[in-house]
């Protein structure tokens, strides 16, 4: 008998203790890697363990551990639309209120329950039970009525129109499905689960803290299933020791952004010719917000003239090793609604130096911060301390706007610090990425209304926003293509205008894999690995 997950179960940090296992029996070290090893195995690697895999909560669970078992009713694709998963139709009413699903038939989970419309609404129920976890997410709030029609259709029923519902849906969490056998008594999910048990095409058969997961192949799987037996997934924290363990034959693939490979190691890698690497689509932007409502970025000429005074290619090519694009908007072409053509804030010393003069801002001798007022254009420019990468941008950053006359103070502090700031607006300037699809644009844009994101402290002195909020809510409601075009082109192009962000560089992931292995496919979020694609090479 399984026994249920709960906070006893579990570390502090929310990690499986000592080991776990689930439809197979907990081995010891040596014994687990003798199994796998005599059965195909694929070996990866991750920062940490994937935590308890409740498909309804956040972290310590990991998003990439997550979408290796559980599955949503439609995924999102590169090319921003959605394609049927484990509904295959789904009809939309006038109103945008009322949602009706056909669901997959011959489905079930990995323990052999049937995947129905009863197992939907039974995951949906136990994700509105825990409701105030959940309300960051307008769906979560928007929900009205789950109800089963039948065993093959289900219906979502709104409390108003919300023309992101789809794309929630498409999220890694916490609309995703969990067999009904492993849902607690009660219901409810936000005190544990009773065993990872999805529809996915793996399945969790055992973990140890610090040391690994192992996933089997799910048999039961509907689509195309693991060409490998086994998914061993290795905990390295550091991405120097990754890397010794890729060129050592410890693991077979590197995948991932900056905590699975540092740039310059996957340039090396990428240099050596005997190693497949591929680098993606744009997946977020790298950027810093800029405090409109702080001085001396509360100046609108301060903000542009430190949007022309930064050289962004300068900082793609030397630091990032030109792995990531060079960023001139907000969001990428390639997210939905953001293609609409602003015009970029050029690298221009000259002009940046011009938009100052004209705003009052005098440099008292040649080569010197300039001063307003007897104030001196200076401001703090926040990163998290022990992210090297980060550090040499601002670095950078801060040099190329001394060329300008701005003094931009670094402000390196750990992860918590900065997160303050981010949250109570003190900062000049501070380090912030977009979320990816496919919470791009309208889950990121959301979030600005909330005083708790560093988006909403960076707008907080726009003499327009008030109306840029209320023109965020708009969109988020409106069940007119046109009119939401509309509107998301308005809003994009203040904040465009109003240089309350310096985008860097579209965020990539990259892979570098042993000739072991072949078909390695990028996912269309940063989210989601397509692990199960990947095969033994052919000999």
């Amino acid at each position: 008998m399984q026994s249920r997950m709960t906070p006893a179960a579990v570390l502090s940090g929310g990690l499986m203790l000592g080991a776990l296992a689930f439809g197979a029996a907990v081995l010891p070290v040596a014994t687990a890697a003798a199994a796998a090893a005599a059965e195909t195995t694929l070996t990866y690697s991750w920062p940490r363990n994937g935590g308890a895999l409740n498909p309804h909560l956040y972290s310590p669970n990991e998003m990439t551990a997550q979408s290796l078992v559980y599955e949503p009713l439609l995924k999102y694709r590169a090319d921003g639309t959605l394609e049927p998963w484990l509904a295959t139709a789904w009809e939309v009413s006038p109103d945008g209120r009322v949602y009706t699903f056909t669901l997959r038939e011959g489905v079930t989970f990995s323990d052999g329950v049937p995947f129905d419309a009863a197992a939907v609404k039974a995951n949906f129920d136990a994700v509105l039970a825990n409701l105030e976890r959940h309300r960051w997410l307008e769906l979560a709030a928007q929900i009205e009525r789950t109800e089963v029609i039948d065993p093959r259709t289900f219906r979502l029923t709104l409390k108003g129109a919300y023309y992101p519902t789809l794309y929630d849906l498409a999220l890694v969490r916490p609309f995703r499905f969990l067999s009904p056998a492993a849902i607690p008594a009660g219901g409810s999910t936000a005190e544990g689960i009773v065993a990872p048990i999805g529809t996915g095409p793996w399945r969790l058969v055992e973990a140890r803290l610090g040391e690994f997961d192992l996933y089997a192949r799910n048999d039961r799987y509907w689509g195309e299933a693991p060409a490998f037996d086994r998914l061993l997934v290795k905990v390295i924290p550091d991405t120097n020791a990754r890397a010794v363990a890729f060129e050592t034959g410890g693991i077979d693939l590197i995948y991932g952004g900056d905590s699975q490979i540092s740039a310059n190691t996957f340039a090396r890698l990428q240099a050596r010719g005997d190693l497949w690497t591929g680098i993606s689509a744009p997946q977020a932007t790298r950027a810093l917000a800029i405090n409109s409502g702080r001085a001396p970025t509360d100046d609108l000429a301060v903000r542009q003239a430190i949007s022309h005074a930064v050289d962004k290619r300068a900082i793609v090519a030397s630091v990032l090793h030109d792995l990531e694009p060079v960023a001139e908007t907000l969001f990428a072409p390639n997210v939905p609604y953001a293609d609409i053509g602003l015009p970029p804030h050029a690298f221009d010393p000259a002009r940046a130096a011009a938009l100052l003069e004209a705003a009052g801002w005098i440099a008292p001798k040649p080569g010197a911060i300039r001063e307003k007022n007897g104030l001196p254009l200076r401001l703090e420019l926040c990163f998290v301390g022990n992210e090297p990468q980060e550090k040499a941008i601002a670095e950078i950053i801060q040099a190329q706007l001394r060329v300008v006359g701005i003094d931009a103070a670094l402000v390196g502090e750990e992860k918590s610090a900065f997160q303050a700031r981010q949250k109570d607006g003190s900062f000049g300037m501070i380090f912030n990425a977009t979320w990816g699809a496919p919470y791009e644009p309208h889950s990121f844009v959301a979030s600005m209304r909330m005083p708790s994101h560093a988006d909403y402290q960076a707008q907080s002195g726009l003499p327009m926003k008030a109306d840029l909020d209320a023109r965020i809510s708009a969109v988020l409601v409106s069940v007119d293509e046109a009119e939401r075009q509309a509107l998301y082109t308005d809003i994009l192009t203040t904040l465009h205008q109003q240089a309350v962000y310096l985008p860097i560089s579209y965020l990539t992931s990259v892979a570098v894999a042993r000739p072991t292995i072949e078909n390695v496919t990028f996912g269309a979020t940063r989210n989601e690995i397509p692990l199960h694609t990947i095969r033994p090479a052919a000999r």
